[in-house]
């Protein structure tokens, strides 16, 4: 994405986009994850993993400032939770659009700079909003850059999954963001739609400097990408490379019970043992036990 026209300069990046220190989390009386540590380099792809139900949503949800820590800190782009405002790109689990919606793709992706505004322009608006032009133009960036331009004036109910995937992160894009905040991008797509959004997500965080914060489930189709893993279960949470993390070890220490991670001939990992393990968790879309 070309640098900003009309804005300040960004600030120094800090070493560390996101800095968990010590930190929990209680939700009506009952401690989510305590003493986590999780730090996640600027310009880095971190994978956010678990079981269902450990906080994984909540982990980022802290990170955004819309859940409170009950002990410890978090800092995002040198700043406390919820103080970088504009320079985050958020985008919460997938959203169902129904196939009657008629609300064009680029008016979705526009939500990103002007939601605030939905409707009929207000007259002389360049004039009274100098920055209307300048976050149209933004608009059309993001849009080129997740490869939507063919598809984003079509009503947004009537385009695949994997393109309305893609519209979304470019709506999280417009504000051309230090630090973009997936909560599951890759529910609910099939294989080939998955593969080409974990891509695209990749190329983002590479060729443009986003540091990337993505909930998954199933850490195969984004594996090839990442730079760090966090890893929450039983209360806690366990931080580093894919190669430190998704380990035999490393998960046994994690869950206190054995655990033993495979990789399949086809290159998938397989983790085998631990409760409720990702490898083998129900869809909550579909009754269909699938790889980890």
């Amino acid at each position: 994405m070309r640098e900003p026209r009309h804005s300040d300069p960004d600030p120094p990046r800090p070493a560390d986009a996101v800095r968990f220190e010590h930190a929990a989390v209680q939700v009506g009386g009952r401690t989510i994850w305590s003493d986590v540590n999780i730090s996640v380099p600027s310009g880095e792809f971190c994978a956010v993993l678990g079981p269902n139900g450990v906080g994984k949503s909540t982990l980022v949800k802290a990170a955004l400032g819309l859940v409170p820590l009950s002990a410890g800190s978090v800092t995002v782009l040198g700043q406390p939770a919820g103080q970088s405002g504009r320079r985050i790109g958020y985008l919460p689990q997938r959203r169902s659009f129904d196939p009657g919606l008629r609300v064009r793709g680029i008016d979705v992706v526009r939500l990103g700079s002007d939601g605030e505004r939905w409707g009929v322009p207000l007259p002389f608006a360049d004039r009274l909003l100098p920055s209307r032009r300048a976050a149209r133009e933004r608009v059309a960036e993001a849009i080129e850059v997740v490869g939507a331009t063919a598809f984003a004036g079509r009503p947004i109910g009537q385009v695949s999954g994997g393109e309305q995937q893609r519209l979304l992160i470019a709506q999280a894009l417009v504000r051309r963001p230090s630090l973009l905040v997936l909560d599951e991008p890759l529910d609910s797509l099939d294989l080939p739609s998955q593969t080409a959004v974990a891509a695209l997500i990749a190329r983002i965080c590479r060729e443009h400097g986003v540091t990337v914060m993505l909930v998954a489930h199933d850490v195969n189709p984004i594996l090839p990408y990442l730079n760090r893993v966090a890893y929450l279960a039983r209360g806690g949470a366990v931080c580093g490379t894919p190669a430190e993390v998704i380990t035999s070890p490393t998960l046994t220490a994690l869950y206190g019970t054995p655990v033993e991670v495979l990789r399949a001939s086809d290159g998938r990992l397989v983790v085998v043992g631990e409760p409720e393990a990702p490898a083998r968790h129900t869809d909550r879309h579909g009754d269909q036990a699938r790889p980890w």
